[in-house]
């Protein structure tokens, strides 16, 4: 991916080890503060064995946690920022239909995030998208302003702003050691490079790196089955190329939550997916998927069922993503606690692309040793007790 305009060199302002949307966004932001970036990534790119890939994300308003919620209007407008930058179309607005028991602690939050006074009962839903099939007694609200994010195409948009402001970008170089000090020093399989300042935002390898550093992040990688589930028959489901997507709160057969969105990513076939998984190496992904047992899918099957029956019960598509989730499921965006030139951002928990553009600029003003511009006290290392082993 280094251009050929790109000479490699040994030393930057910043390194950021992983380019997927969390990194790259980052690298984004200190390229647009006229900082010197390398941003490195360990697989050639494109690729698909991180948490990054793939067409399709949610975006939306609706939030149970306000400390999240707040951040959503800068993160819709530097998406859109993104967008005009590029030229480039990186959201579709469908709508998002949030569903579960009324007075459902997480569902009241959302609805408090949209300021909305009034739920939707099975009827109401019905009518205004058919093909959902609320169970008796249970209650939806619905995020207007939600929609979809083209997820690969984001990646590459950003990406390539970074590069057009100076940013050095290195693909299939792995790193190999990170070597602590005044100055960073990160060996690679490719070179050894030097900054005062470095960013990890490695994903489901983020563990493994920060345990060189002395640190024990209770970090686990998960692998997610992505499901693609066909209409029986072409528009019967309801849903379509342009109705909503959708997120269940607190129903017992799901306690982790299911999700959907439209058929636009394969014509005719709705993304469904278990917002939870199987815990996994990232290093031997592809051969626990040789032997995986699935039960997820027989979860899935039941509730489209009962709540999509305008879809057929067997996924038609089956793709995998990784998730790297904390324990709270909050994210960590924090400095180490004993190198305070190398900042963390890790456990994104399977909700972390929309915040993408928000995440990143915070973990610039971290690491230039700013002011965050939101509250980051959710987000902090030291809500782990024991993180910090013994000095390096």
């Amino acid at each position: 991916m280094a251009a050929p305009s790109q000479p490699q060199k040994a030393t930057y302002d910043v390194i950021v080890i992983g380019a997927g949307i969390q990194g790259s966004f980052t690298a984004y932001h200190l390229a647009q503060r006229h900082k010197d970036t390398l941003l490195l990534e360990q697989f050639l790119l494109p690729h698909s064995r991180g948490s990054s890939h793939g067409q399709s994300r949610i975006i939306r308003s609706a939030y149970p946690q306000e400390y999240y919620s707040r951040m959503m209007p800068e993160s819709f407008r530097l998406w859109q920022q993104l967008e005009a930058e590029t030229g480039t179309t990186l959201y579709r607005q469908t709508g998002l239909v949030v569903l579960g028991p009324p007075g459902e602690p997480e569902l009241e939050g959302c609805r408090r995030s949209l300021g909305v006074d009034q739920v939707l009962d099975a009827a109401a839903l019905a009518q205004r998208f058919p093909g959902f099939r609320l169970q008796a007694g249970q209650v939806a609200v619905v995020d207007s302003t939600a929609g979809v994010l083209f997820a690969d195409r984001a990646l590459r948009a950003v990406q390539e702003v970074f590069r057009r402001h100076g940013g050095t970008l290195r693909d299939g170089e792995k790193v190999l050691r990170i070597e602590p000090g005044a100055t960073v020093t990160v060996t690679t399989t490719a070179g050894v490079y030097k900054a005062p300042r470095l960013i990890i935002t490695a994903g489901a390898w983020t563990g493994a790196f920060v345990e060189q550093l002395g640190l024990h992040l209770p970090l686990q990688p998960l692998r997610i089955d992505v499901c693609y589930w066909r209409e029986k028959q072409p528009g019967s489901a309801g849903m379509g190329s342009v109705g909503p997507c959708f997120l269940t709160l607190g129903l017992s057969q799901a306690p982790h939550g299911i999700y959907g969105l439209p058929s636009i990513e394969y014509p005719g076939l709705m993304k469904v997916c278990h917002h939870h998984g199987c815990p996994t190496d990232p290093e031997k992904r592809d051969q626990a998927l040789l032997s995986a047992a699935r039960p997820d899918i027989a979860l899935l099957s039941s509730f489209i069922s009962s709540y999509l029956p305008g879809l057929e019960t067997q996924p038609a598509v089956m793709e995998t993503c990784l998730y790297t989730n904390t324990p709270d499921e909050d994210f960590i965006l924090d400095r180490h606690p004993k190198f305070s030139n190398i900042v963390i951002g890790a456990g994104f928990s399977g909700h972390g692309f929309k915040l993408a553009p928000v995440v990143g600029k915070l973990l610039c003003e971290l690491s230039l040793g700013e002011e965050p511009s939101h509250n980051m006290a959710h987000f902090a290392i030291t809500r782990f007790p024991g993180v910090l082993g013994a000095a390096l």
